[in-house]
């Protein structure tokens, strides 16, 4: 049978869905056939080899092959900001320096030029998928079919005017436009995305959620990240948040709640009877100094839990396996419990819960027949991963993004031994140096 690639792989570790046993479910010795962007077999390479004949075929003895990762949570065009304010509390990091910066410097330009970026580190760190929030979301959309990632688009709505939009209403007919622009487009998907419950009043949330319920999309929104954001909101509306969003009706299987440090246990039972997704974001909150998210607490409680980066100017990388890392030490270390978040579980958090979370997973999130083709391979023939008895707890504990050599989404790939085949890295580089001269200088000056 002609198809159109064919991955011999050392090891192909699924994540399947069907499997409750993802520790268990590693296939040594195994091909993934390719044809039209899907997935149309996996089976023992000496088998696949004599059953299909593939225009490009994929030889990857010491190599991994995985779904691609699934970062749930960023502010892509914000990776021109890295590095800008650190080591700074989140409010006066926002009020003080990157709210500032924003009014300053966004515009179409600064998005397109910043997604690019982003997207080419993301790519390079095995990402093959990611869920933006930010301004100029038509940008965002642009620069991602231009790349061939997969992306989920954030149509962001905020309280106060900004370069994108000036007013609810035109925030929420931009987001409208983006998403029917897209809608048809098989790598585009698109979520509302209200800031967080101190920027977004009551009025246009309940507009959202009557909006995200029409067109059949997700809610995507920053929720209990920090204790000030908690009190300041009982300040305000008599309330914590998460009960405040629950009376707008907004608590349901459509939410991607981000953060949530500052969980009780009875708005963890209120979540989980709700449905509710949650996207961890360990680095950013340790560095923000914003506090822990209860992971296992809710994992525990059947809450669907997802990983996410956060932005490049808060974390400050886009690296999803060292979010991995990051992810399981810290749940064993706030819980004194080494057992908790265990390798296996923190790779679903990171490919299949995040397809969950944004209501993909029947395109993608594991290696499954039928499924897009979005699939990495991690080189684990090297110094920092060898010996070698447990490939998932390789990938979680020890192996780097440098090591993931290929990348591929629906099919198409787009690393290919480390080199980049749908972006010019020279070109994204000077780029983006560009922006840092100018932005450096405005700095400076002021």
């Amino acid at each position: 049978m002609n198809i159109d690639t064919l991955i011999n792989a050392r090891w192909v570790i699924p994540v399947d869905a069907t499997n409750t046993h993802t520790e268990n479910n590693i296939l040594e010795h195994h091909s993934l056939a390719i044809n039209d962007g899907k997935i149309i077999a996996i089976m023992p390479s000496d088998k696949a080899k004599n059953k299909f004949t593939a225009a490009k075929e994929h030889q990857l003895e010491n190599h991994a092959v995985m779904p691609g990762l699934i970062n749930c949570h960023t502010h892509a065009a914000m990776t021109l900001f890295r590095g800008l304010a650190d080591d700074l509390p989140l409010m006066e990091w926002l009020n003080q320096h990157i709210w500032p910066a924003e009014q300053k410097w966004i515009g179409p330009e600064f998005v397109n030029d910043g997604t690019r970026h982003a997207i080419a580190e993301m790519i390079r760190g095995g990402t093959t998928c990611f869920n933006d929030m930010y301004f100029f979301p038509d940008q965002a959309a642009e620069v991602a079919v231009e790349t061939g990632i997969r992306a989920v688009i954030g149509l962001i709505l905020i309280d106060f005017p900004t370069a994108w939009a000036k007013d609810a209403d035109e925030y929420l007919l931009k987001g409208e436009q983006v998403h029917d622009k897209y809608r048809h487009n098989s790598h585009i998907h698109t979520a509302f995305a209200p800031h967080a419950p101190y920027t977004v009043s009551d009025e246009p949330l309940q507009r959202i959620n009557i909006l995200a319920e029409e067109l059949d999309i997700p809610v995507h929104m920053h929720i209990h990240e920090t204790a000030d954001e908690v009190s300041q909101s009982e300040e305000q509306h008599g309330k914590r948040s998460i009960q405040r969003l629950h009376e707008l009706g907004l608590l349901s299987p459509r939410l991607l709640a981000v953060h949530m440090t500052q969980l009780t246990q009875d708005e963890i039972a209120l979540l989980s009877a709700q449905g509710v997704h949650v996207v961890h974001c360990p680095e950013s909150n340790l560095k923000l100094a914003s506090g822990f998210c209860p992971v296992n607490d809710l994992l525990q409680a059947d809450i669907n839990v997802a990983l996410g980066t956060d932005g490049a100017a808060s974390n400050n990388d886009l690296d999803m396996l060292g979010e991995m890392r990051t992810a399981a030490l810290l749940a064993k270390g706030t819980s004194g419990n080494s057992s908790v978040l265990p390798a296996h579980q923190v790779l679903e958090m990171a490919t299949i819960n995040g397809a969950k979370a944004l209501g993909i997973d029947h395109i993608t999130g594991s290696l499954t027949k039928g499924k897009a083709a979005d699939v990495i391979a991690i080189d684990l023939d090297t110094i920092e991963t060898q010996p070698l008895y447990d490939p998932i707890s390789h990938i979680v504990y020890a192996a780097n993004r440098h090591q993931v050599s290929d990348v591929w989404v629906a099919g198409k790939q787009l690393m290919k031994n480390r080199e980049l085949t749908s972006i010019e890295e020279k070109s994204v580089l000077n780029k983006s140096r560009e922006w840092q001269e100018k932005i450096a200088t405005k700095n400076t000056n002021d």
